[in-house]
C-alpha cells in the first residue's frame, strides 16, 4: 500500500500540470454548483407522472357541513403586557392597536378577546369589553366574564389578566420583507401606544412564522459572519505558530480551497438549506483540512530545514506523511458518515456533507501543499521554523513524556479508570430538544415565547383526539363522560396548560346540571365554535392543551403518564379510541429514537475506526490500546454535560460523532510515528520519546488551531452552535491530553516489543524517504 501511494503521490510533484488540471476541474465543478447546479443535475433527472393518492377512510368520506371552525391558530402572536387591559384608556388603546394592524395592507385580520364569539344560546353578538367610558364596576364584571370564558382564559388572556395575546394573520402575498412580520407588527403597536402615555405597554412578537424567519435570518447571517471570523482567527493562529509567510499562505490555501469545493458540491444535492451547514460545516471542514495540512507542512519544513531542495522536500514529505493523512481522513469520514444512520433528515444530510467535505479537503491538502511547496514558494517554507512558539518550547513539552514513562503503571490505571468513570456518568444523560434552540437567545421571538410560557402555559398546542364507533351515538352522554376523564387527566399535570374541549363550552352555558345531561345544548352553539372541538358526523372530538418550551425531557414523564391514563380510559370505554397528537408529542415519540440512532452510529463508528487501526497496524492489541485515548475525551465531554445540567440533544450527539473522527487523527499520527521509531530501535521507551518529539509539534499546533476555530463559533447567539462548539473544545482538549499523557503510558505498559516486530518490515503509513 505504501509503495503504491508513494508512486501515485509522486505524480503530484513530478507532473505539476496534471495536478493543476485536476484542481481546475474540481474548482470548475464547484463554481457551477454555486452558479447553477441544474446545468449538471438536470441531465440526470428523469421526468415522470406522479400517481394520485386516494383514501378509503370512512371518516374521510363523511360529508361535512360547509362550516369553518373557529381557530386560535395564527401566523404570528403579538404579546401585550400591561396592567390596564380592563380600564377605559387601556381598552381604547387596544382597540386602536387592533384597528391600525388590520388597516395594514399585509395583515388579513387580528383575533383577540374582543372578537371571540360569545357563548350565548341565542347566538346574539355580545361584546366582551365595554365602551371606554364605562364605569370601573362594568370593567370589573367584564374582567370576571373574560376569565370565565373558555376561549379567553389561558388562551388569549393570562390568569392575572396582565398578559394579552393578539393573534395576527398575514396576507402573505403583500408582505414585502421578513421584518414586516416581526418588527413591523410591534412598531405599529408601539406607535399607537405613544398616544396613550398614561398606559404602560410592553410588546413582543412570536409565533410560528416569526420563529421560522428569525431562525433563517440567524443562519444566513452566521453563514458569512462567523466564517470570516473563524478563518481570520485560524490565519492569526497559523502566523503565530509558523512564523513564516510562505508556510502560512500554503497552509491557509489548502483548507480554504477544500471549503470552497465543499460548499459548491453540496449544491448539487440540495443540502445547502441545512442549518448545520451554515456555520458548523465550513469551520469543521477547514479545521479538518488544517490538521492534516499542519502535519504535512511540519514535515516538509523539517526536510527543507535539513537542506533538501523544494521539490525533493515536497516529494519526501507527501511520501512520509501522506498515507497517515489518508488514514486520518478515512477514520474522520467514518465518524461523520455514521451520522447517516440517524433517523433525523437534517442530521443525515449533515453527515453526508461532512463526508463530502472531508474527502475534498484531503484531496486539497495532498495536492495543493506539495504542489505549492515544489514551486518558488517552497524556498521559503522553512523560514521561521526555529522561531515558532511550539518549536522553541518543545524541550519543555518533552518533559511530559519524561515524567510519564517511569509512572506508566499508575497513569495507565488512571486512564482506564477515569474513562470508565466518565462513561458511567455520561450514561445518565437523557434526550431533550427545545423549539427555541434554533433561535438566538436575545431575539424578540425567543423572549416573547418565554413570556407566553410564563403567563399562558406556552405557545405550542397539542391534543388528545377521540373517535368512537357507530354503536355510540354522537349525542351520547358517554362522549362527554370520556372527555371529562381526559380533562381530569390533563388538569392533573401542572406542566400542561388550560385544556379546552366541548365539555368546557357546555359548562360555560347558563343552567344547572351535569354536562352529560346537557349534551343537547351543543345544538344551540354557533357551528364554528362547536366544530372546533366536535364533529358528530365524523364521530370525532378533541381536547387541546398548551405546552411550554421547557424541553421534551421535562415532558417525557408527563406524556408517559398521559399515555397510561389514556390506555385506562380506553379499557373502561372500549368503543372509544384516544390518541395523543401535536408537534410536541411527535418530538417526544421520535426524539428518543433519533438520539438512540445517533448513539448507535457513534458506537458503530467507534468499532469501525478501531478495527481499521488494528488492521492497519497489524495488531489487535494496538487497536485496544487506541480505545482509551479516543473514548476518554468523549466521556469527558459527556460528564461535562451531566455536571452542567445539560441534556443529550441532537446537536450534542452530532458533536460527539464529529469529534471522534477528528480526535482519532492525533492518535493515528502518534502511533504511525511510534511504529516508525520502533523499526529503528529495540528500546521501547526511546521509541515513545522519539515519537513524542517527532509529532508533538504538529499535535499541539493542530489542537490549538482547532480550538481557536471553534472558539469563534462560541460567539454565535444560536444555542445549538454554542453547544456544538463548546463540546468540540472540551473533546479536542481532552484528546490532546490523552494522546500526550495516556497513550505513551499505555504503549509503554501494554505494547511489548514483539507486538510490533511483524510490522517493522512494512510500515503502513509513514516511511522515511
Amino acid at each position: 500500500m505504501s509503495q503504491t501511494f508513494n508512486r501515485l503521490s509522486g505524480w503530484i510533484v513530478d507532473r505539476p500540470w496534471v495536478t493543476t488540471g485536476l484542481l481546475a476541474v474540481i474548482t470548475a465543478f464547484s463554481v457551477i454548483g454555486y452558479y447553477d447546479p441544474g446545468l449538471i443535475t438536470d441531465r440526470f433527472q428523469e421526468t415522470g407522472i406522479e400517481g394520485s393518492k386516494s383514501s378509503n377512510s370512512d371518516q374521510d368520506n363523511v360529508a361535512r357541513p360547509n362550516v369553518s371552525s373557529f381557530s386560535l391558530n395564527s401566523h404570528a402572536v403579538l404579546v401585550v403586557e400591561t396592567d390596564s387591559i380592563f380600564t377605559g384608556q387601556g381598552t381604547k388603546a387596544l382597540r386602536q392597536i387592533v384597528q391600525s394592524l388590520e388597516e395594514t395592507d399585509y395583515i388579513r385580520n387580528v383575533i383577540w378577546m374582543d372578537k371571540v364569539p360569545m357563548l350565548n344560546i341565542f347566538g346574539l353578538p355580545e361584546p366582551l369589553l365595554p365602551h371606554e367610558s364605562a364605569s370601573p364596576e362594568r370593567f370589573a364584571k367584564s374582567k370576571q366574564k373574560a376569565l370565565e370564558h373558555p376561549f379567553i382564559r389561558g388562551q388569549l388572556l393570562s390568569a392575572d389578566a396582565q398578559t394579552l395575546l393578539l393573534l395576527v394573520n398575514f396576507e402573505l402575498l403583500f408582505v414585502k420583507s421578513d421584518e414586516d412580520c416581526i418588527a413591523g407588527v410591534r412598531q405599529i403597536a408601539e406607535q399607537v401606544a405613544k398616544e396613550f402615555p398614561n398606559v404602560e405597554f410592553k410588546f413582543g412578537v412570536t409565533g410560528n412564522l416569526p420563529i421560522y424567519i428569525t431562525a433563517m435570518q440567524s443562519h444566513e447571517a452566521n453563514q458569512f459572519y462567523y466564517q470570516i471570523i473563524g478563518y481570520t482567527m485560524i490565519a492569526i493562529m497559523a502566523i503565530i505558530l509558523f512564523r513564516g509567510f510562505a508556510a502560512v499562505f500554503i497552509i491557509a490555501l489548502a483548507p480554504g480551497l477544500g471549503v470552497f469545493w465543499t460548499l459548491g458540491f453540496i449544491q448539487y444535492f440540495q443540502f445547502s438549506d441545512n442549518p448545520f451547514n451554515d456555520v458548523v460545516l465550513p469551520v469543521l471542514v477547514s479545521l479538518v483540512g488544517l490538521t492534516d495540512g499542519v502535519h504535512l507542512m511540519v514535515q516538509i519544513r523539517k526536510l527543507r530545514g535539513s537542506g533538501m531542495k523544494p521539490r525533493d522536500a515536497a516529494r519526501a514529505g507527501i511520501h512520509q506523511v501522506g498515507l497517515a493523512c489518508g488514514l486520518t481522513s478515512l477514520t474522520t469520514a467514518i465518524g461523520f458518515g455514521s451520522l447517516s444512520l440517524a433517523g433525523h433528515s437534517l442530521v443525515q444530510e449533515f453527515g453526508y456533507c461532512c463526508v463530502i467535505g472531508v474527502t475534498l479537503s484531503f484531496i486539497s491538502v495532498v495536492t495543493t501543499i506539495p504542489l505549492a511547496c515544489s514551486t518558488w514558494l517552497g524556498k521559503y517554507v522553512h523560514v521561521g521554523q526555529n522561531k515558532s512558539l511550539i518549536d522553541k518550547n518543545l524541550d519543555r513539552i518533552g518533559e511530559v513524556v519524561v515524567y510519564v514513562l517511569p509512572r506508566k503503571n499508575w497513569i495507565s490505571f488512571l486512564a482506564i479508570a477515569s474513562t470508565v468513570l466518565f462513561i458511567l456518568v455520561s450514561l445518565t444523560l437523557r434526550p431533550d430538544e427545545r423549539r427555541s434552540s434554533v433561535l438566538p437567545t436575545r431575539s424578540e421571538p425567543a423572549k416573547a415565547l418565554a413570556t407566553m410560557d410564563r403567563a399562558l402555559g406556552g405557545l405550542e398546542t397539542s391534543s388528545v383526539d377521540l373517535s368512537w364507533g357507530e354503536q355510540v351515538g354522537s349525542n351520547s352522554p358517554e362522549v362527554i363522560t370520556v372527555i371529562g376523564e381526559v380533562d381530569k387527566l390533563l388538569n392533573a399535570e401542572p406542566l400542561l396548560g388550560h385544556p379546552l374541549s366541548i365539555r368546557n363550552l357546555i359548562e360555560s352555558l347558563p343552567g344547572d346540571g351535569k354536562p352529560e345531561d346537557r349534551m343537547s345544548l351543543l345544538e344551540l352553539l354557533p357551528p364554528p365554535i362547536k366544530r372546533a372541538f366536535y364533529e358528530p358526523e365524523a364521530r370525532t372530538a378533541n381536547v387541546s392543551f398548551r405546552v411550554q418550551d421547557l424541553g421534551i425531557s421535562s415532558y417525557s414523564p408527563v406524556f408517559d403518564r398521559l399515555t397510561q391514563g389514556i390506555e385506562k380510559i380506553e379499557r373502561d370505554h372500549p368503543e372509544f379510541k384516544l390518541t395523543l397528537s401535536g408537534d410536541a408529542v411527535w418530538r417526544w415519540q421520535n426524539l428518543y429514537q433519533i438520539v438512540i440512532d445517533l448513539a448507535t452510529s457513534l458506537g458503530v463508528a467507534s468499532l469501525i475506526i478501531f478495527a481499521v487501526l488494528a488492521i492497519v497496524y497489524r495488531s489487535f492489541r494496538i487497536g485496544l490500546i487506541s480505545i482509551i485515548p479516543n473514548l476518554f475525551p468523549l466521556a469527558l465531554a459527556g460528564a461535562y454535560l451531566v455536571i452542567t445540567g445539560q441534556a443529550l440533544e441532537v446537536v450534542t450527539v452530532c458533536a460527539f460523532t464529529c469529534c471522534l473522527g477528528i480526535a482519532v487523527d492525533d492518535t493515528i499520527h502518534f502511533l504511525t510515528r511510534y511504529q516508525e521509531e520502533k523499526s529503528r530501535t529495540n528500546d521501547e521507551e526511546a521509541a515513545i520519546r522519539s515519537a513524542f518529539t517527532g509529532v508533538g509539534t504538529a499535535l499541539i499546533m493542530t489542537t490549538i488551531v482547532l480550538i481557536a476555530g471553534f472558539c469563534t463559533v462560541l460567539l454565535s447567539d444560536s444555542r445549538d452552535h454554542f453547544t456544538f462548539a463548546s463540546m468540540a473544545i472540551i473533546t479536542l482538549s481532552g484528546a490532546l491530553f490523552a494522546d500526550l499523557v495516556f497513550l505513551p503510558a499505555m504503549l509503554a505498559r501494554f505494547a511489548p516489543q514483539t507486538d510490533f516486530e511483524s510490522a517493522n518490515s512494512k510500515n503502513p503509513a509513514e516511511q522515511p524517504d
